[in-house]
Order: C-alpha cells, then sequence, then structure tokens
C-alpha cells in the first residue's frame, strides 16, 4: 500500500523553524527594510505556516527583535581565548565588524537604531549591539586573570567605544573595517586600559 505524501513534508521543525525563519527575517530586512519587513513573505520562504511564526512571535517588532538577539548570540559564542587582552578584543570585534559589512547585518542595525522602532528592540539593541554582554564579561574576566585590566576601567564604556568607533567607519563613513584599521583601535584603546607599571623614585 502506497503511503499519502505527508503535506507538510520538507518543511523544516523544531529548533530549525526557528533558524529558518530567523534567517529569512535578516533576508527580508535586508531587501525591505523594517517598513516593508512581510510576514507572509517571510513564511512562504522558510516553508512554514504564517500561524507557526506568529505564534512564537505576536508581532514584527518581536521577530526582528528576535532575529538581533539570535545574531548576537551567534558572534558572543565564537569569542576566542587567544590569551591575551589584545587578541581577544580583535576576536570580539571581527565578527561585529563582518556583521556591519553584509546587507543584512547593515539592515539590522538600521532597524534596531530606527526611531521608528519598538522600545522592544531599542532596549535590546542598547544591551546588547553596543555590549556584547556574555562575551564582554568573559573578556574581562581573563584580562583581569592575566594582570591586564585595570579595576578602574569601566568594562561598557570600553566597548561602547569600540563598537561606536566600528559602527561609525562601516555604516557613516561606509569604508572597509580591515585588520589594521582594527587593530591600530584597538591598541589606541589598550592605552587607557591596561594597567600603569610603577616606577620608582630615585634617590
Amino acid at each position: 500500500m502506497k503511503r499519502k505524501k505527508r503535506r507538510d513534508a520538507g518543511r523544516p521543525r523544531g529548533a530549525s523553524v526557528v533558524d529558518s525563519v530567523l534567517a529569512h527575517t535578516l533576508a527580508e530586512l535586508a531587501t525591505s527594510g523594517l517598513e516593508g519587513l512581510s510576514i507572509d513573505r517571510i513564511a512562504q520562504r522558510a516553508q512554514v505556516n504564517k500561524t507557526s511564526v506568529y505564534r512564537r512571535w505576536p508581532t514584527r517588532e518581536k521577530l526582528v527583535g528576535a532575529a538581533l538577539e539570535a545574531t548576537l548570540g551567534q558572534m558572543a559564542a565564537q569569542l576566542p581565548d587567544t590569551g591575551s587582552l589584545r587578541g581577544d578584543l580583535i576576536g570580539l570585534l571581527t565578527p561585529v565588524a563582518g556583521l556591519f559589512e553584509q546587507p543584512a547585518g547593515r539592515a539590522l542595525v538600521q532597524a534596531a537604531l530606527a526611531e521608528t522602532s519598538a522600545p522592544a528592540i531599542l532596549l535590546l539593541s542598547a544591551k546588547s549591539l553596543s555590549a556584547p554582554g556574555n562575551a564582554m564579561r568573559q573578556l574581562v574576566a581573563r584580562a583581569r586573570a592575566r594582570g591586564e585590566w585595570s579595576e578602574g576601567v569601566n568594562p561598557q564604556q570600553l566597548s561602547f567605544m569600540l563598537v561606536g568607533a566600528v559602527l561609525h567607519r562601516s555604516l557613516i563613513e561606509h569604508q572597509p573595517v580591515k585588520k589594521a584599521w582594527l587593530a591600530a583601535l584597538i591598541d589606541l584603546s589598550l592605552q587607557g586600559v591596561l594597567p600603569r607599571k610603577r616606577t620608582t623614585a630615585a634617590h
């Protein structure tokens, strides 16, 4: 007896549904922006029912916020332990710069920072985009253990300054964030982060 083919055969399931929908949300943002974003198109391209999308993310803003959070989470998970504060900072900012250079990444950032964005997106972007939470805490903990962190330095202010500079370079100047430029930015920042060696006065 020949089995009847299920109507939902081939559609993503479980965690893959979330991954697929969020990936297509980024693609939709890149082509249509926040104002033109269509959940209907996202559901169609992700091969899921529109009701499945609304069940998880009741509003367009919640869907964009989830895409932003997932993207930032992926970047934080990629943070390497290079053995030095300088190397760790380069490892933290390299994927951030790469995100800003992609059409989907630029659209995601612009959606997060737009005046018309919902408070939930603005709060998430302020909390996560400018200060990549867990990744930054890991980085600082390592630096302190190695004696590379001055206790008077505020980690959040450092991350605001570094990510803000990358944002300016990529989205305002429309210039590529090359490795040499990123390294020079971090070297300049480290002058205010690394503990100063005490000198003993000559008698």
